[in-house]
């Protein structure tokens, strides 16, 4: 395990959980689909929003610390994508929030709907992506998180899921935490793979 990866899931638990028993609907959905703790990569789901978007924010830093050295196209027989297409897929999931939440608090249109990740993935052919263009673009989609996931907890935005029903802006942020972290604990096992 990685300096870096190790500092994450020490960072992580440090700033979990508050005393109070969980009732929100994602730490219910999160954790019946992942466990609780993630079964994978340890996250809980009972993470603050705050400490949520805090992990986010430290994600650029963390990603290219555990790449440094890499060259993006490392694989692992059992993942479908390489590390640049997984630093990718975590950029544009926080990019799509990111819209999803101002389009509902600038607007009076709540629904959101699902995507399909590797479609997404397979129209901007991810495997082409340049590991360091992939990290700029996670650097960049963080900053546009992190600006949209304050405006939407202080202005307390609801999204509505088809899938999912309800989800605050607090439900997002843990979502995206738990996305990010987890495909970080992939690239961990991609890389470790490859040493």
């Amino acid at each position: 395990m990685s300096l870096a990866f190790e500092r994450f899931l020490v960072w992580q638990n440090m700033k979990q959980m508050s005393d109070s028993e969980p009732t929100n609907g994602t730490i219910l959905w999160g954790s019946q689909l992942y466990g609780n703790p993630c079964r994978e990569c340890k996250f809980h789901w009972e993470i603050s929003a705050p400490d949520a978007v805090s992990l986010v924010q430290e994600l650029p830093k963390l990603y290219a610390a555990r790449l440094d050295g890499a060259t993006g196209k490392e694989t692992r027989p059992d993942l479908a994508w390489s590390v640049s297409a997984y630093v990718s897929h975590v950029a544009d999931n926080l990019r799509i929030w990111s819209e999803r939440l101002a389009g509902a608090r600038l607007s009076s249109d709540s629904r959101v709907d699902g995507y399909d990740q590797d479609l997404l993935g397979v129209a901007r052919r991810y495997e082409t992506i340049n590991l360091r263009a992939a990290l700029w673009s996670l650097d960049w989609a963080v900053q546009e998180w992190s600006d949209s996931i304050r405006l939407a907890l202080v202005s307390g935005t609801k999204l509505h899921r088809s899938d999912r029903g309800r989800q605050s802006a607090e439900d997002v942020a843990r979502n995206n935490a738990h996305d990010a972290s987890h495909h970080l604990w992939d690239i961990e096992r991609i890389i470790n793979a490859s040493e």
